[in-house]
């Protein structure tokens, strides 16, 4: 009998309009780890992912390319499909909306809400988005565009059935009050509540006549079913719910532990879906986690930019491996996270060739050069094994406090910094020079055995974020048990048992070759806008002198507020060392509060105090900008606040 902890996961399910960027692919690749680390924590893990499937923009997609719909979306969910496998994910099921069994429940929940009085038929006009497929007022649009994606909005004039959401929006605000972990991160949660709930909920249009592609209202075959309760409801119909009686497997796993969705879609599952669960009488998901953006060169990835990058071009380049630690590891946990080639590249060989990579192969080659290739057995301990074992152990706690808490990026961030200890171990034990003293001999053992079992941790820890690499490293050094029971305690390497061969993980890039190489490969496009350059702002020349006047120290922000009456003005606290400051900073245009909050930048700290609206202001933040667009000073590395900027 499994008596194991039930732990359910989902992602959103894509749209089939088509092929999704590396933007997109980020959430299925965060789901992957996040279901694997549950698996290897010992959960009875479900993982389902899938694709939404109807829909006017689909319908329109296909009528352009003289096909029936139902052949597109074949298509298209197959190419997701085949790119979910690319990126060595482990989900336990694919659900599609256009599946039989799903149509068929879809109509019975509607019919069932219908029945109860929760849906009632009306007459819808207003303002109509087709790519978002949203609704909106009069006041909500601007200047006859979606206020969410700027595309021209439709004019439209429907009759629909409408879902009574504010009979059922107290009971809402009561279960996110009683349930503080319900939204993720917390300042998402504040954007529903006082967005959207306080305000008062609208009742949600749930049917549409003026298109075919979609669920027929069985009583009714004029309407389809609109998007919402279509989609959403993949959640429950994967495991077999049925308003008539529910699977086991329903039963098992539901509810969701977690939803993990983009942030873009949160008011969708954090307000529409919980509301209907509700009339159900189904219980509600444990959590929704509304993921930041990954965008490229801190642009929005759009095919009209020309700035979209796919996963399958991405690891042509990189790796599977390559490409799935860079997701994770520049993602933070509310803030949107950034991606270029240069980046990549970066990134790669500095934390993946150099750390990692070096740590195992100089490890690995080091036992074969001087034991034989056998790994041997440690002797008496001194103050610097004692140190990096403690560091072992504290980063299995970390790392799964981390993910317990969904902060996959910080979780990486601690197994590299457990690498980066091993290899500074190196440094100091230094075992090419113990090699050469016959009396130092169980002194070389022990160290090499430390570092041995040192990359067998790694390799336990870093499973749910690269599978492959795992994989290649526990062959490396022929480890034996891979259990999370087995990394609880330092020490259960095997002595006596022989390493592999000593093989590169990841080799270095040259930048310049691998650029040369990507950009050979982009398509020839005609001869893009020219681009606003920098604004000219000479100035006199001034000695080292002058400037050695001016402090500049890095700062890290720790919280920002809006200023009142002003569209502009951030009030910021930031850490500088052991002090903290209050600046007013004119960024409000180009920075959220949730970007900011977190953020390393660069701080003239010896200006004059001065108020700005009233407000005090003790400093300065550094800043580029070309036109109207505008981006801080902001460290490469993760240094603290308080550095001394030269």
């Amino acid at each position: 009998m499994n008596n194991k902890e039930k732990y359910y996961i989902t992602t959103a399910i894509a749209y089939a309009s088509r092929k999704p960027h590396i933007g997109n692919s980020y959430e299925i690749v965060l789901t992957d780890a996040i279901a694997r680390f549950q698996k290897l924590i010992g959960k009875d893990v479900f993982f389902l992912t899938g694709t939404d499937e109807h829909g006017q923009k689909i319908q329109l997609e296909a009528e352009a390319k003289g096909i029936s719909p139902q052949q597109y979306v074949d298509g298209v969910a197959g190419e997701i499909k085949d790119l979910w496998g690319l990126m060595d994910t482990s989900y336990d099921k694919f659900i599609r909306t256009t599946d039989p069994a799903h149509k068929k429940v879809v109509q019975k929940i509607f019919k069932k809400l219908y029945d109860q009085g929760d849906i009632y038929k009306s007459e819808y006009e207003g303002w109509y988005c087709v790519p978002c497929e949203s609704f909106f007022t009069e006041t909500q649009v601007t200047d006859g565009c979606c206020p969410d994606c700027g595309r021209p909005v439709q004019k439209t004039k429907e009759e629909a059935y409408f879902f009574k959401m504010s009979k059922y929006q107290d009971r809402l605000m009561k279960h996110i009050e009683e349930h503080p972990e319900f939204i993720q991160p917390e300042s998402r949660k504040r954007e529903m509540i006082n967005n959207f709930l306080k305000p008062g909920l609208q009742d949600l249009c749930v049917s549409r006549t003026s298109f075919s592609w979609g669920i027929p209202v069985d009583f009714d075959p004029a309407h389809v079913i609109y998007v919402w309760i279509d989609a959403l409801s993949n959640y429950i119909t994967a495991l077999g719910y049925d308003p008539d009686g529910s699977s086991d497997l329903y039963k098992k796993y539901w509810p969701a532990d977690v939803h993990v969705i983009g942030k873009d879609i949160l008011r969708f599952h954090t307000i529409y879906w919980p509301i209907m669960l509700m009339a159900l009488g189904e219980p509600l998901p444990k959590q929704i986690f509304g993921h930041p953006w990954l965008l490229f060169d801190n642009d929005k990835m759009s095919k009209s930019k020309g700035n979209v990058m796919y996963a399958d071009d991405l690891i042509r380049h990189f790796g599977v491996d390559g490409i799935r630690y860079y997701l994770l590891s520049e993602m933070p946990f509310a803030q949107d996270g950034n991606i270029t080639y240069e980046t990549i590249i970066a990134r790669y060989n500095s934390d993946l060739a150099n750390t990692i990579g070096n740590l195992v192969n100089r490890s690995v080659a080091m036992v074969s050069k001087y034991f034989g290739s056998v790994i041997p057995a440690p002797a008496a301990y001194n103050d610097l094994d004692n140190d990096l074992v403690a560091t072992a152990l504290s980063t299995v706690a970390d790392v799964k406090s981390k993910m317990d808490n969904l902060k996959a990026s910080d979780a990486l961030s601690s197994i590299l910094n457990l690498a980066r200890r091993s290899n500074k171990y190196i440094d100091e034990t230094m075992p090419w020079a113990l090699a050469k003293d016959e009396s130092q001999k169980e002194r070389l053992q022990t160290v090499l055995y430390n570092l041995i079992e040192s990359i067998r941790i790694i390799s336990v820890l870093i499973s749910p974020f690269m599978p492959s690499t795992s994989a290649k490293i526990a062959g490396q050094i022929n480890a034996g048990e891979l259990s999370w029971e087995s990394i609880q305690s330092f020490g259960k390497t095997k002595a006596g048992v022989n390493v592999g061969i000593a093989e590169p993980l990841f080799v270095r890039i040259d930048e310049n070759e691998k650029m040369a190489q990507i950009l050979a490969e982009q398509p020839k496009t005609a001869p893009a806008e020219k681009q606003e350059e920098p604004e000219k702002d000479t100035k006199p020349e001034v000695s080292i002198d002058d400037f050695a006047k001016l402090e500049f120290k890095t700062a890290k922000i720790i919280s920002a507020e809006k200023i009142e009456k002003s569209d502009k003005l951030y009030k910021l606290i930031v850490e500088i060392g052991t002090e903290q400051r209050q600046i007013v900073s004119g960024i409000a245009k180009h920075y959220t509060a949730d970007e900011l909050i977190g953020k390393t930048v660069i701080v003239i700290t010896n200006l004059k105090p001065v108020k700005l609206r009233g407000v005090e202001s003790n400093g300065m933040l550094l800043a580029a900008s070309i036109g109207d667009d505008l981006s801080l000073c902001t460290t490469d590395k993760p240094f603290p606040g308080g550095a001394q900027v030269r």
